[in-house]
């Protein structure tokens, strides 16, 4: 956190909010859950940074451990040490606008704004968080995705610009960075997002 404030001073008036949804994180995964994510425009592309960001080594390796490998072998003997060598571990995460085509056939057949809130409906289980991203707070699909996630008792966590929006009313937490014009808020999610995906690796992998 010490780092992150450093290069970017506005970031302090959010320093509780992220530090509240790095604890929301790892007790997520502690528990057996996974992250959802979903966002529009820069957002959606947010989401996608940060679930490759969990899902493979960011500033780690996340070389598997001995006891996975030797499970993986008993399970399969064809498996080659090579492969074993490159995997990674990984933290399970989910970025709702990838499923373009479950997606783009819900906007055409039911309703687009609620096009996050069915992919949520089909995965979403108790234990998980969901990461809703918006400039503005006020993203009707992302907005009507945290009602959803919040009718069905899962955690949600909102990056937002400083006004917060609808999703400030809505969101476990909401981390408000400190701008209001759309590609300055999104310059400042991608520290935050990078900063929490770093604190919950180094919480869960070895070097």
């Amino acid at each position: 956190m010490k780092e992150l404030l450093n290069r970017y001073p506005m970031l302090d008036s959010c320093k509780e909010d992220i530090l509240k949804a790095q604890e929301l994180f790892i007790d997520c995964y502690k528990n057996g859950g996974k992250i959802l994510l979903c966002g529009n425009g820069g957002s959606c592309a947010d989401c996608d940074h940060i679930v490759g960001e969990l899902m493979k080594g960011f500033l780690k390796k996340r070389s598997l451990s001995k006891e996975t490998k030797e499970k993986m072998i008993s399970n399969c003997s064809q498996i080659e040490e090579s492969t074993l060598c490159k995997l990674q571990s990984g933290l399970p995460a989910i970025a709702l606008p990838s499923m373009t085509a479950l997606n783009s056939a819900f906007c055409n057949d039911v309703n687009a704004d609620l096009v996050y809130a069915q992919s949520l409906m089909a995965l979403v289980k108790d234990g998980d968080v969901l990461i809703a991203i918006s400039t503005s707070g006020n993203s009707k699909n992302v907005f009507n995705a945290v009602t959803v996630a919040k009718a069905l008792g899962i955690t949600v966590v909102s990056l937002t610009g400083e006004g917060g929006g609808k999703l400030k009313t809505l969101s476990d937490v909401c981390i408000r960075v400190p701008e209001t014009e759309t590609f300055k808020v999104q310059e400042l999610h991608l520290p935050v997002y990078h900063y929490l995906c770093a604190a919950v690796e180094d919480f869960f992998f070895d070097k």
